[in-house]
């Protein structure tokens, strides 16, 4: 296969963000083991951090690009992780202004392809100039873009916005599945992509000009998981969509931090909950107290992290927020963190039998490819489809009630799911949830299946270029 592909050559230009240069750099890694040629574009302040996840390969090579300035914007900020929303909203103002300093790099590069975000809906354009062939690399799930970004999103709807009402239906010939529909809380969060922030485009119309202007799709997805979404996707683009496979990260290296591992370790198999939400959810006050305090409720050993915006104290927020007590009071069966753990390596501890988190696609994939059951808490965009397909569609997880209007969970909404999974699952005959789960964590670590799926990504490339 590496002979076959040697001669390839393709840029990787991911949005600005850590939750979509993740996949990007797991796809560099993955082709360069197929003899792929690899330029990945990126801010300078991104350098480092992506360097150190690559592969050790004479394939891959890293491109600095100036964000242009903008007001508003700080000169040092390179990635999503510190900025506010309004900042968010001028990055991709920046990264407009990007093109003539991108038309350079790709005139000098000469590469086959393109792998392009979201947001960059100007780019096939671009490398059509040049004889580039654009490939549109979704880091979603494909239920999220079936749902979503699909031109059937607007049939029936006056106008270019879709109302709460309009989102909470799945669009016009969506495929006859579990997922039937959205809660008013879901929707009204999901809208946001369709509002236009100083007159700039919206999400959904840069996601749609990708879309439709790309050479091909490509999607971080199998068949095996989601094949009635892949389908309306091809369907509704008329064009090429290929599959990644679900990228199933390597098995993680180095060893656990010392004090979580002395802490684990004082825990019998399988009875710890890990709860987390990656670094770009935040949770409201009341989500906070809540959660904390179902988690004790179970009456199970359990390690929470909690994460908050740029700017703000941690360990302060967490001690004006958690009810009055409670540290003390879980001391040696709860711990209450905030900021950066090993999550890979936590995940597949023997202790740990309980994964609670926000449904991002990459954290599900990890947690399915552990032993531990999932529960899981979306907050916002695409978590909310991915956890409909994984506790839908799978029936390998369990998501959290919560109330139509507002989204308001409580104590004991936190605490039922959890015991099913961890109790209550084997006493009831019927449930399959670790079964299927079990079924995903055998596909999903079958390195044969995974090398298959990626091969014919690489052979659908050879046959384009």
């Amino acid at each position: 296969m590496a002979s076959e592909a040697k001669e390839l050559h393709t840029v990787m230009f991911p949005y600005f963000a850590f939750g979509h240069i993740g996949p990007f750099i797991q796809l560099s890694n993955k082709l360069s083991l197929h003899g792929v040629r690899i330029s990945f574009l990126t801010a300078p302040g991104n350098v480092s951090r992506i360097k150190s996840s690559f592969l050790l390969s004479p394939k891959i090579q890293i491109i600095p690009l100036q964000i242009p300035p903008i007001q508003g914007l700080p000169p040092d900020f390179h990635n999503t992780s510190e900025m506010t929303p309004a900042m968010h909203e001028l990055l991709k103002q920046a990264l407009d202004l990007m093109q003539p300093q991108v038309k350079i790099v790709l005139s000098g590069l000469k590469p086959q392809f393109v792998f392009f975000d979201f947001f960059q809906h100007w780019l096939p354009e671009l490398c059509s100039q040049l004889g580039i062939k654009t490939l549109c690399f979704s880091v979603f799930s494909a239920i999220s873009g079936a749902y979503l970004t699909v031109p059937a999103r607007l049939i029936g709807v006056e106008g270019e916005k879709p109302t709460v009402d309009d989102l909470k239906k799945p669009p016009h010939g969506f495929p006859e599945t579990s997922v039937t529909s959205l809660k008013a809380f879901q929707a009204e969060d999901v809208s946001y992509i369709f509002k236009s922030f100083d007159g700039g485009p919206t999400v959904y119309s840069r996601v749609i000009d990708c879309l439709n202007s790309c050479s091909a799709i490509v999607i971080k997805t199998c068949n095996e998981m989601e094949a009635p979404y892949v389908d309306f996707m091809k369907t509704q683009f008329q064009k090429q969509v290929l599959l990644s496979g679900p990228l199933t990260p390597d098995p993680p290296s180095g060893v656990l931090e010392e004090k979580w591992a002395d802490w684990l370790g004082e825990h019998p198999a399988k009875s710890v909950i890990f709860a987390s939400f990656g670094s770009e959810t935040f949770l409201k006050d009341d989500q906070i107290n809540e959660l904390a305090i179902g988690l004790e409720l179970t009456g199970l050993p359990f390690f929470l992290v909690l994460n908050f915006p740029a700017g703000v104290h941690g360990q302060a927020e967490l001690e004006r927020l958690l009810p009055k007590g409670f540290t003390e009071a879980i001391k040696g069966r709860g711990v209450v963190h905030t900021g950066w753990v090993q999550q890979q390596l936590i995940l597949a501890h023997d202790s740990v039998g309980c994964y609670v988190c926000h449904s991002g696609f990459s954290s599900v994939i990890e947690a399915l490819m552990n032993d531990c059951q999932l529960v899981l808490l979306p907050f916002k965009g695409d978590q909310f489809l991915n956890s409909k397909l994984i506790a839908e569609d799978m029936k390998a997880a369990v998501e959290v009630s919560r109330r139509e209007e507002d989204g308001y969970f409580s104590r004991e909404n936190i605490r039922d799911p959890v015991q099913t999974v961890m109790v209550e699952v084997d006493k009831k005959p019927g449930m399959s949830i670790r079964e299927n789960h079990k079924k995903w964590k055998d596909f999903l670590l079958n390195a044969e299946i995974q090398g298959r799926l990626f091969s014919d990504l690489v052979q659908e490339m050879k046959a384009m270029a």
